[in-house]
């Protein structure tokens, strides 16, 4: 039976879905620790410590890796904190979790971060794991395409009003190219090799070479199109009222994903626990492997975690150029803090 691992990428669109549903509640914004403990990741046991709640914005898995790391190997506990880790799905409403303090902490992309902050959510990045997003488009290795700007003729599978899409279709990637509905699989890829699927380059690669396919993987972060994805965000009321928390999770999530990026084993057992949703060992050891270079593209473990102002800049022009948000209606200041992060003075 093929991986359910091709689901993940639904996610992006659920995601944008949750954001903005928030509605009334963004008014209603209470900061400090929820004290929900049910569902916990970690089997502390002192009383001092402080209960954190992580909603991820899909089910556990490899983009998840640092947050499962520190807690598998103690690091949150030895930081004072005590998290449990909220699995997300199709349904997920990672803004209202946020905005009633049921989670203190989540798991989102850039770009959804830039679209909350349009719709009036209080949300502020505090890390970025992955430096360059593992968006990509597949395409089979004798489909003749050697590059985005080859997918002339072809059919693209894809989840409609998705950024990247936009993207690509202002770039004139996708002209000339029939774009239908993607189902979460890459089934049509096996008989037709005119066929693209939207991908996640830690995860559908697998699944062609799993059925016999060699593909091509088409990243779209080499366009220009590279939010920060894997990104831990929390609120402003949670960074004004309570910063020394905020300040520990975000050492401890940084930690975690450097430990992670070494040696996922432990880790990638606790997230393949947790799924439950068809995951392999096989899929999380992949998914893994292929984080390394996008977590760290330099090869230097003192980029993760990092973020930088003028990432956050380009971002919100491209979604304002785009017209995914409203011109002025986002500060890119607004979107991210450094404070945080052990690396930054």
């Amino acid at each position: 039976m093929q991986s359910p691992i091709h689901f993940s990428h639904a996610r992006a669109s659920e995601l944008t879905r949750a954001w903005l549903s928030v509605g009334c509640l963004l008014l209603f914004v209470v900061p400090g620790c929820s004290q929900r403990t049910e569902n916990k990741s970690s089997d502390a046991t002192d009383e001092s410590a402080t209960n954190v709640s992580v909603q991820l914005n899909w089910y556990p898995e490899v983009e998840h890796g640092g947050v499962y790391q520190s807690v598998v190997d103690g690091t949150y506990e030895s930081l004072g904190l005590r998290v449990s880790i909220q699995p997300g799905g199709r349904a997920t409403q990672v803004a209202s979790e946020l905005a009633t303090a049921r989670s203190q902490f989540a798991i989102t992309n850039a770009d959804d971060v830039v679209l909350a902050r349009s719709q009036g959510a209080d949300v502020v990045a505090v890390m970025a794991a992955v430096q360059d997003h593992p968006r990509c488009i597949l395409v089979r290795a004798d489909s003749g395409v050697e590059r985005l700007d080859d997918l002339s003729g072809l059919t693209l599978q894809r989840q409609a009003g998705r950024a990247f899409l936009a993207f690509l279709e202002q770039g004139g990637y996708l002209e000339d190219v029939r774009q239908v509905p993607y189902h979460n699989s890459i089934a049509a890829m096996v008989t037709d090799p005119k066929i693209a699927v939207q991908a996640y380059s830690v995860a559908e690669p697998l699944i062609a070479e799993q059925q016999g396919l060699e593909v091509r993987t088409l990243m779209v972060s080499e366009l220009g199109w590279n939010p920060y994805s894997s990104v831990l965000v929390t609120t402003g009321g949670m960074i004004r009222e309570s910063p020394e928390i905020v300040r520990e999770m975000v050492a401890g999530t940084v930690a975690g994903w450097k430990a992670f990026l070494k040696n996922p084993e432990k880790a990638n057992a606790a997230i393949l626990k947790a799924n439950q949703h068809g995951m392999t060992k096989e899929a999380l050891q992949f998914g893994a492997e292929q984080m390394i270079p996008l977590a760290m593209p330099s090869g230097n473990p003192d980029e993760v975690g990092t973020m930088s102002a003028e990432r956050w800049e380009m971002l919100v022009s491209q979604m304002a150029e785009l017209e995914l948000v409203e011109a002025d209606s986002v500060k890119s200041e607004d979107c991210f803090t450094t404070e945080f992060l052990p690396s930054v003075k």
